[in-house]
């Protein structure tokens, strides 16, 4: 099933070019909290399964290009991400590298990224406006956590994932012995982490450490991987995060981008492509005013 959030956060069922709108679902209490309407959702899945599978009968039908699509999850409580999670990325930034030593996501951990930094498939990444800088693309499989997870070994890891979706890990890079801001700042400009272009259930996707992972800059091909190709695949990433701090339901896990890293600017086109999960093109710009400290 893919659930998507849209317009004023609302729930659907996505099926071909068809929205199916699952609001009236949900309790009407959700209505003063909309953003948390998919955390909700995906805490209570065993219980509204059979309603949303259902959605022919009992969801208002909607275009599918009649709505803004929001990110997959508005409102997680955290946003995890994988460095240095395929060989072949690794070092492939040079001097603006800071995963050293061939070291990988097994060693390093994780980082996170502000939930704030989110935005759906209807959305446009937005570069501070003026800046000089070098800002890069990361095509990376997401993995939405179905339930709350505490010390979680790998074997019972993938009981906890309640489906997948495609997002893009913006980033601005460093400049050796000029600025080197810490990566989860450089990494949560707002609009910097594109998650959609909706979330689909784990059990649609048997084999999500077999999926072929693509992003385009302007038509032009620049990543081309498959996730067999993660160091650290997703069982043993909640098995790590879930060692250090407690997952919640909803919570993303960002696993890493595959090599051909590269930069993009305002007036290009970002578009992302997962096998199984979905499609989703971004347009680039610059933010209408000047951050008062500018990047």
């Amino acid at each position: 099933m893919k659930i998507a959030s849209f317009d004023d956060y609302r729930i659907g069922v996505v099926d071909g070019n068809t929205v199916h709108d699952m609001t009236s679902a949900l309790p009407e209490f959700l209505a003063q909290l909309p953003r948390q309407r998919v955390n909700w959702l995906v805490s209570h899945w065993p219980e509204l399964r059979s309603k949303f599978a259902d959605y022919r009968n009992s969801g208002r039908e909607l275009p599918l290009a009649s709505v803004k699509l929001l990110p997959a999850n508005p409102g997680p409580q955290h946003v995890f991400a994988a460095p240095a999670n395929y060989w072949k990325h690794i070092g492939e930034l040079g001097a603006r590298s800071v995963t050293t030593g061939g070291r990988s996501a097994r060693e390093q951990g994780f980082f996170l990224k502000a939930p704030g930094s989110l935005v759906g498939a209807g959305g446009t990444l937005l570069l501070p406006k003026g800046s000089q800088r070098r800002f890069d693309h990361e095509s990376e499989l997401a993995v939405i956590i179905s339930r709350r997870a505490r010390n979680v070994a790998r074997a019972h890891a993938m009981e906890h994932v309640f489906g997948y979706s495609c997002l893009i890990d913006a980033t601005m890079r460093i400049e050796k012995g000029v600025a080197e801001e810490e990566r989860s700042m450089r990494k949560s400009f707002e609009t910097f982490t594109p998650l959609g272009p909706w979330i689909v259930t784990a059990d649609e996707v048997a084999e999500p450490g077999s999926l072929k992972n693509k992003l385009w800059v302007n038509g032009d091909l620049k990543q081309n991987a498959n996730t067999s190709e993660m160091i650290v695949g997703i069982a043993e990433l909640v098995e790590l995060i879930s060692s250090v701090v407690t997952l919640e339901a909803g919570d993303v896990i960002a696993t890493g981008t595959p090599e051909g890293v590269g930069p993009f600017a305002a007036g290009d086109e970002v578009r992302i492509e997962i096998e199984r999960i979905g499609s989703m093109t971004l347009p680039v710009r610059e933010c209408e005013l000047r951050a008062p400290r500018p990047y």
